[in-house]
């Protein structure tokens, strides 16, 4: 028994000690996707912009849960290309932090507009979003699995914001205009950081 436990902590020790095989082809990808999908979730700006979409999209209904997130979601994919290729836009950090406020807005004003504005004011949005995450593409990266990573991590967060649409819809609605208040408030600090 005893033999057991020593190879066993043996064998934990060298695991624990093991270092990653870097001379397998496809690191690049594994590294572009990991990057990608911390981008948006490492971001607070991006985060708070990202829920908040998922939110109105919820507490507005029907067709809207689908098209706001995925007018977001097709519009930053084309940005994050874009941002990628090295071209600059300029006022990307104000409209990211512009971008939480609107959201915020209409959120607690409990903003109800025909189903393609709704869906313009987020593609818009997504524009500086996803050039901020496509100009973060890490050297030798995958930009493919970046944008992969950077997609999926998004497609979470609004559903995070669904889903507590979905809570707020029901059990707590006042929350969900104080919780848009609070998104346009924290727009504001980042604005004025």
């Amino acid at each position: 028994m005893r033999t057991m436990a020593k190879r066993t902590g043996l064998v934990l020790v060298m695991a624990a000690l093991a270092g990653p095989a870097l001379a397998h082809t496809g690191v690049g990808a594994v590294h572009g996707f990991e990057s990608g999908l911390m981008h948006p979730l490492f971001g607070l700006d991006h985060v708070l912009a990202m829920v908040a979409v998922g939110l109105w999209a919820g507490l507005t209904g029907g067709r809207a849960r689908l098209a706001y997130p995925l007018a977001f979601v097709g519009m930053m994919i084309l940005a994050g290309l874009w941002g990628m290729s090295g071209a600059l836009l300029p006022g990307v950090e104000i409209g990211i932090a512009v971008s939480v406020i609107v959201l915020g807005l209409a959120i607690a004003l409990k903003a109800t507009p025909p189903l393609a504005a709704g869906a313009a004011a987020c593609a818009i949005f997504a524009i500086f979003h996803g050039h901020a995450h496509g100009a973060e593409l890490p050297d030798g990266a995958s930009g493919m699995s970046y944008a992969i990573g950077f997609v999926l991590a998004t497609l979470a967060l609004h559903g995070a914001g669904l889903g507590l649409a979905g809570i707020m819809a029901t059990r707590a609605p006042l929350l969900a205009r104080v919780a848009g208040g609070g998104l346009a408030l924290a727009g504001m600090a980042i604005l004025a950081s």
